[in-house]
């Protein structure tokens, strides 16, 4: 039976009991007058009354749980879809949610790997930069030298003048001893300039106060060091002036070049001794930077290059007569195959016309008669194409004749 149509039996019935009830009670009260009734008949009744309400009870949990079984039934079945609803909704979510742990899981482990390799890296990095460090210190104690700074500046003058294509032994000397009043003198280069002419070159590195300027801790003492780095500039422009090598070397101009081995060196003196320019030129010193001696050094090139040049116009000279009487010879003998090709040409047409014209007819008339068997003869075209004339002056003047083969 349905819960639908059990429901409300039960509640009838229940009602109906308690109204068959309620009737009793009535009735006693009533006849509570007649003292005379059995007590056995109220003991009967209340038995009754009991049995039949107990017997209610009973069939109403009956009911109940039978309702309950099947609420509960079909909860159980609702819940059981919920569940899979549920699931199938959450499933895609929790495959994604997966990728993304795996995902975050494998950037972990390379974060730890990258964090691992740049930690090297770095440690690598503090290492080196603390042999650089040293290396530069070291450098900077034998630059306070006086005969390494020498060294110093004559290899980087030995590098420029290779930059600027002088090579050694060639257009210019190093080292050259001269005698002179004072004693004697030793350049650190000699160059020679087209006409027997030199520029002497004298290298100096003063270091010491620009590398206190380099390593003071606070701006008066840099200001302090670089003004005596700009002194020793001009000491150095002093001493190379009374050196005189314009008078030692004759061929030499009225200035001596004093090379700098460093663009900074010369460029923070002239910033703290603004007149040094000035007050070199006029002792006949010019200074000199790497890019200055540079270019100099190039343009002296260039002219040795002009002087190759001008010493080998002669010969040059002959030899463009040369070549050009070996093109006129080259151009007749162009001419005569020329026209040796228009006459082969020519030739062939004629031939071709009268083939067609005479042998042809003749022998397809013999053909016809049954004389010739085979194949037809191929047909010969004629060449339209000539030997291209020349346009060029010299070539159209160039003669089978004139000149003889070499």
């Amino acid at each position: 039976m349905a819960l639908g149509t059990i429901a409300p039996l039960s509640w009838i019935l229940l009602i109906a009991l308690v109204a068959i009830l309620a009737a009793a009670a009535g009735w006693l009260l009533g006849s509570r007058r007649h003292a005379g009734l059995d007590g056995r008949v109220r003991d009967a009744f209340a038995t009754l009354s009991s049995q039949a309400l107990r017997e209610n009870n009973d069939l109403f949990l009956a009911l109940a749980r039978s309702s309950m079984g099947e609420f509960q039934q079909l909860a159980r079945s609702d819940l059981d879809a919920r569940q899979q609803s549920i699931d199938q909704l959450v499933q895609p979510m929790r495959e994604g949610l997966g990728r993304v742990d795996n995902q975050l899981q494998a950037f972990d482990r390379e974060r730890v790997a990258n964090q691992a390799a740049l930690h090297a890296q770095l440690q690598s990095m503090a290492q080196a930069q603390l042999q650089l460090t040293s290396e530069t210190r070291q450098l900077v104690q034998a630059l306070r030298a006086p005969h390494v700074r020498g060294q110093w500046g004559e290899l980087q003058l030995r590098r420029v003048v290779e930059l600027a294509g002088m090579l050694e032994h060639c257009d210019f000397a190093e080292q050259q001893t001269v005698s002179g009043p004072d004693g004697r003198l030793r350049p650190d280069l000699i160059v020679h300039l087209p006409g027997d002419k030199i520029i002497v070159v004298d290298s100096k590195a003063p270091l010491a106060a620009y590398l206190d300027a380099a390593d003071a801790s606070d701006e008066p003492e840099r200001n302090a060091s670089l003004d005596r780095h700009a002194r020793q500039v001009r000491d150095h422009i002093t001493q190379l002036s009374a050196k005189d090598y314009a008078g030692q070397f004759t061929a030499a101009p009225d200035f001596v070049v004093l090379f700098l081995p460093g663009e900074s060196f010369f460029s923070a003196a002239c910033q703290r001794d603004p007149s040094l320019i000035e007050f070199a030129v006029s002792r006949g010193v010019i200074p000199a930077s790497p890019t200055t001696l540079i270019t100099v050094l190039k343009a002296v090139f260039y002219g040795w290059q002009q002087e190759r040049i001008a010493r080998n116009a002669e010969q040059i000279r002959d030899a463009g007569i040369e070549l050009y009487g070996r093109m006129r010879v080259v151009a007749e003998h162009l001419g005569r195959i020329r026209k040796g090709l228009d006459s082969a040409v020519s030739g062939y047409n004629n031939a071709v016309a009268s083939l067609e014209s005479r042998v042809l007819p003749t022998v397809r008339k013999l053909k016809a008669m049954g004389a010739g068997t085979g194949d037809e003869i191929e047909l010969l075209e004629p060449i339209d194409t000539i030997a291209r004339t020349p346009s060029a002056p010299e070539m159209l003047s160039a003669g089978p004749d004139t000149a003889s083969l070499p």
